[in-house]
């Protein structure tokens, strides 16, 4: 390496994942306060863990990500990964960030959410347990 590649090398040293697993980066695309922040500050979330069995993170799983210093929950609406048909691909990995009884911090969706988005969030809603549909409400765009 030359000297003067030092100097050129971007602010990420790690490239942005086509899947989601730990310390992925990840895109807020909702309006909440600590996700405006976070991109504006070019700080984007880091996924820590994803709560699901494989580990690999897919549209709709649940994920907790590091944003400035803390510990949030998010709702994964778009990836990367290579999808199967009929599901839509994004450019980038794109979070929800929710609270701990699934109701979204923001108050609007910035992106296009996928359709089957409403199939699978519905799977995961119970009756007396976390609502994830309240992202559905929140959302202004499908693709």
């Amino acid at each position: 390496m030359s000297f003067s590649n030092i100097f050129l090398r971007p602010f990420h040293t790690s490239k942005e994942c086509y899947h989601i697993i730990k310390m992925s980066r990840l895109r807020v695309v909702d309006n909440s306060e600590i996700g405006r922040r976070a991109m504006a500050e070019g700080k984007p979330p880091k996924c820590i863990h994803v709560y699901n069995k494989k580990g690999v993170g897919t549209i709709g799983d649940k994920v907790l990500v590091a944003i400035l210093g803390e510990k949030k929950k998010g709702i994964l609406v778009g990836v990367k990964k290579h999808q199967p048909p009929r599901v839509p691909k994004f450019d980038t990995n794109n979070i929800v960030l929710i609270d701990d009884t699934g109701t979204p911090l923001g108050n609007r969706i910035h992106v296009p959410i996928p359709v089957m988005l409403r199939t699978i969030l519905k799977e995961k809603t119970f009756a007396k347990g976390v609502d994830y549909t309240k992202i559905l409400a929140i959302a202004s765009r499908f693709v």
